[in-house]
C-alpha cells in the first residue's frame, strides 16, 4: 500500500506548505524548538481559519508555536498512512479520520488520548456527540478528538428549483434527484455536482454510498467477518457506477473527472450547479456571511434507493502519532483546537461568521445563540444526518472490517480504492469504457481476502 507514495513530490509538497502559526515574542522558546510542534492539517476553509487564528487565540496563551503542513485529501492521507503508519517522526499532531483512527489505533501507531481528555477538564469529553467519539474509538479508547464531523447530504438552490417547476422530496430516492438534475440542467448551471476526482475518499466516499444504497459492496464478507470474495463484476455494482456515470456525464459539472469538494463548492457558490451531493460540512460556508447564495439553499437527507437511508460519518479529527515526543504539548494543541472554547471564539473572528464554524462535534456548539441563529436552515439536518448515519449496516449486505459507510474499514480499501477509482474517473472522463473499469476493478479488488 505505502509503494504507491510518491515519496519525491510529497516531500516537495511539505517544504512548499508548510505556515509556521506562532509569534516570535511569544513563543517561550520556541526559536529553540522546545515549544514547537509540527501540525498536519487537510486543505478545507474551516483548517485555514483555524491556521490562521492560531497564533493570537493559541500561541501568545501557551507559548507553543505551530509548524501546519496543510495538504490535499489525497496527499494528507498518504503522508500519515507513510509517516505515521511507518513509525515516521515528521509530526506531533496529525488530521485523520474515522477510517484510520481505529486502525491506527489497535495497531499503536497512534496514542490513545482517552486519559488526556477525560483528566482535562477544559476540553469536556461528554460534550463530544456520541456517534462521532465512537466512530473515533476502538474498545472504548478515543485515538482522535473530532475538529468537526459531518454526514452527507443534498443541497439544493431551491429558487433554480421553483424556477424549473421542480420539487424537492422531503426523502429524496436517487431516481428522483436525477430526474430533477436533468431538468434544471442548462448550458449555464449543471443540474448537479458529484466527486467525479480519483481517490477512495474523493469520489470513493460520494460513490460508496451510492453503491451501498442500490445494493452493491466492494466485498463479501466472511462468517468470521473477514474479507470475502471481490463483488465488483456483480451486476449491483456495474448498474450503480453506471447510474453515477450517467448523472455526472449528462447533467453533472464540467471538468467532473477532476472535481472533489473543493471544486464543487466554488462552483456551486459561482452559481454554475442547481444541487450538490456532498458533506453537511458545506452547508455552513454556503450560508457563510461571505457567500453568494445565502439564504437560496435547501438541504435534503442523502439520496436512497434500496436502503432507509444513506449518508457516511466521517470526523476530520487530531491524532498523536505514537512516536512524537512532545505528548504533552500536542495535546495542550489538541485541546485548543477541538475544544468548546474555539467553537466559541472563532465565529466572531473568521470570515464567514458563526455559520461557518466547524459542526458536529459538540452538543454545546447547538446551544451557542449566535450559531444557532446563523445555522438555523441547516443545524437540525446536520445533525439528524450524522445521527442516521448507517456506520454499522450501510448496504444491504455485511460488510468486513471495522464499520464505514463510504469506506471499507480494512487497511487494503485506501490502495484498492485509490486504483479502483483512477478507473472510474476515467469512465467519466470518457477515456474508458465501463467494462473495462469494472473488469480491471475486479482484478485489483481481487487481491484482497479470498
Amino acid at each position: 500500500m505505502r509503494g504507491t507514495v510518491r515519496v519525491g513530490l510529497i516531500a516537495a509538497l511539505l517544504v512548499g506548505l508548510t505556515l509556521a502559526a506562532g509569534c516570535g515574542d511569544d513563543d517561550d522558546g520556541s526559536a529553540s524548538g522546545d515549544k514547537s510542534i509540527n501540525v498536519a492539517i487537510v486543505d478545507n476553509p474551516q483548517m485555514k481559519d483555524i491556521a490562521k487564528l492560531t497564533p493570537s487565540l493559541f500561541t501568545k496563551k501557551s507559548g507553543i508555536k505551530v509548524n501546519y503542513t496543510i495538504l490535499d485529501e489525497g496527499t494528507l492521507r498518504e503522508v500519515t498512512t507513510r509517516d505515521v503508519a511507518a513509525g515516521g517522526r515528521q509530526f506531533d499532531v496529525v488530521m485523520i479520520g474515522p477510517f484510520e483512527a481505529p486502525q491506527f489505533g489497535e495497531a499503536g501507531n497512534v496514542t490513545d488520548l482517552t486519559n488526556f481528555a477525560s483528566e482535562d477538564t477544559s476540553y469536556q469529553l461528554d460534550d463530544v456527540i456520541p456517534s462521532v467519539r465512537n466512530a473515533l474509538s476502538t474498545d472504548g479508547k478515543l485515538y482522535a478528538a473530532p475538529f468537526y464531523a459531518e454526514s452527507s447530504f443534498l443541497m439544493y438552490r431551491k429558487d433554480v428549483l421553483k424556477d424549473a417547476g421542480a420539487t424537492m422530496p422531503a426523502k429524496p430516492t436517487w431516481a428522483q434527484v436525477a430526474d430533477i438534475a436533468r431538468k434544471v440542467n442548462t448550458p449555464d448551471m449543471a443540474g448537479i455536482c458529484l466527486r467525479g476526482k480519483p481517490g477512495w475518499g474523493d469520489l470513493g466516499a460520494s460513490f460508496t454510498t451510492v453503491l451501498n444504497t442500490m445494493g452493491g459492496t466492494w466485498w463479501s464478507t466472511n462468517s468470521d467477518g473477514s474479507v470475502g470474495e471481490a463483488m465488483v463484476d456483480q451486476p449491483e455494482f456495474k448498474n450503480a457506477l453506471q447510474f453515477y456515470v450517467d448523472l455526472v456525464t449528462e447533467a453533472g459539472q464540467k471538468d467532473a473527472a477532476s472535481s472533489s469538494f473543493n471544486e464543487c463548492l466554488s462552483q456551486y457558490k459561482d452559481g454554475k450547479v442547481a444541487m450538490w451531493y456532498d458533506a453537511t460540512v458545506a452547508a455552513g460556508l454556503l450560508e457563510a456571511d461571505d457567500s453568494a447564495v445565502k439564504g437560496k439553499n435547501g438541504f435534503a437527507p442523502a439520496p436512497v434507493d434500496e436502503t432507509p437511508s444513506s449518508g457516511w460519518l466521517w470526523s476530520w479529527a487530531l491524532a498523536l502519532p505514537s512516536t512524537s515526543e512532545k505528548a504533552d504539548l500536542g495535546w495542550k494543541f489538541i485541546s485548543f483546537a477541538t475544544g468548546p472554547e474555539y467553537l466559541k471564539e472563532a465565529g466572531s473572528k473568521i470570515p464567514g461568521g458563526w455559520a461557518s464554524i466547524p459542526p458536529g462535534t459538540r452538543t454545546s456548539t447547538y446551544e451557542i445563540p449566535e450559531y444557532k441563529e446563523a445555522a438555523a436552515a441547516f443545524a437540525q439536518p446536520t445533525l439528524d444526518a450524522i445521527s442516521s448515519a448507517p456506520i454499522d449496516n450501510p448496504g444491504t449486505t455485511p460488510r468486513p472490517g471495522f464499520p464505514g459507510v463510504q469506506y471499507v474499514g480494512i487497511p487494503e480499501f485506501q490502495d484498492v480504492g485509490n486504483q479502483c477509482t483512477q478507473q472510474f474517473s476515467a469512465v467519466i472522463a470518457g477515456r474508458t469504457p465501463i467494462d473495462t473499469a469494472i473488469e480491471n476493478c475486479q482484478g485489483i479488488a481481487s487481491g484482497v481476502g479470498g
